[in-house]
């Protein structure tokens, strides 16, 4: 159990800032170490290995979201503590912390769900892949394959995790969808371009640049980490395809993907910045790709159907 009787927190800048301030304000909270021990032995944080401390940090996020206009009497607040779905909690918390077997059981328990709800939104299929691409963040990597705090410290036990999944789910559909309603067709009476010239007249240089340092750092990766990209981006595998082949559990996979992507693209970006391009010419470098990928193959880069073959018996 911990030393002090409370636990300091700090509230979402949000709404502990004072009127004309950039400071945030501190402020304590009563969560008193019996509350916070009860709350921890309910949710058996103890099976993912959840320090006590963090738990009484995830409890101290929840209640400033839940009573963010004002501090809660001691009755309050332990009746709403005890009302979290704390198990569920106990589980984010492991998971944003990087605890494998945590990791292993979330994606076993949720991923079912998880794919239900993306049928459900979009019967075609389209939205698998972004629940696919939620592992990521909810690992803490973004799409550009950088690290990142996990989505799921933004979980807080008010609603059970799977429902939590699947709003967000949801929001990330409707996100999709307002920036794709954004993207307009040029007036047929404007000169045709390429995408090069539509986009910049520099671009064909910096994805030039973007494409010599990916190539040399896919043929850096363990050939493990390279067949198990080719597996899933080029040969375009589900996780557990990939899996079966690999004899890796999906979750395993999804999260080596997620440990080599980053790897990928923290060594993209020192070389090209070893190369002499600026901060502002890497972003470039990938922006440019983003939006002509014609010459980022993969497969190629990664010789996936070659080291497919050969690796078949893994």
């Amino acid at each position: 159990m911990a030393d002090s009787s409370t636990y300091r927190r700090r509230l979402p800048a949000e709404s502990e800032r004072s009127a004309g301030s950039d400071s945030p304000v501190e402020r304590r909270t009563s969560i008193d170490a019996e509350l916070v021990e009860r709350c921890y032995r309910k949710a058996k944080a103890k099976r993912w290995r959840v320090p006590e401390a963090t738990f009484a940090t995830a409890l101290e996020m929840s209640s400033a979201k839940a009573f963010a206009s004002g501090e809660p009497d001691s009755g309050e607040l332990s009746r709403y503590l005890e009302s979290l779905h704390l198990e569920d909690l106990a589980l984010a918390c492991a998971c944003a912390s990087g605890d494998g077997t945590a990791w292993d059981h979330f994606v076993l328990q949720m991923r079912p769900g998880l794919y239900r709800a993306a049928d459900a939104i979009d019967p075609s299929g389209g939205a698998r892949e972004l629940a696919d691409s939620l592992y990521g963040e909810l690992f803490g990597v973004d799409e550009q394959g950088s690290t990142r705090p996990s989505l799921l410290k933004y979980f807080h036990g008010r609603s059970s995790l799977a429902t939590w999944l699947r709003a967000v789910l949801s929001q990330r559909f409707v996100d999709r969808i307002r920036v794709t309603k954004r993207v307009e067709p040029l007036p047929e009476e404007l000169p045709a371009m390429t995408p090069f010239e539509a986009i910049d007249a520099e671009c064909p240089k910096y994805v030039e640049f973007l494409r010599t340092a990916l190539e040399q750092a896919m043929a850096k990766l363990e050939p493990r980490d390279r067949l198990r990209l080719g597996l899933y981006y080029a040969q375009q595998l589900t996780l557990a395809e990939a899996g079966r082949i690999l004899k890796e559990h999906e979750a395993t996979v999804s999260r080596q993907l997620a440990r080599t992507r980053a790897r990928v693209r923290e060594d993209v970006e020192a070389k090209l910045r070893a190369s002499g391009l600026s901060g502002d010419e890497v972003a470039r470098c990938f922006e440019c790709a983003s939006k002509d990928p014609r010459n980022m193959n993969l497969e190629e880069m990664l010789g996936a159907r070659k080291e497919f073959a050969q690796d078949r018996s893994i």
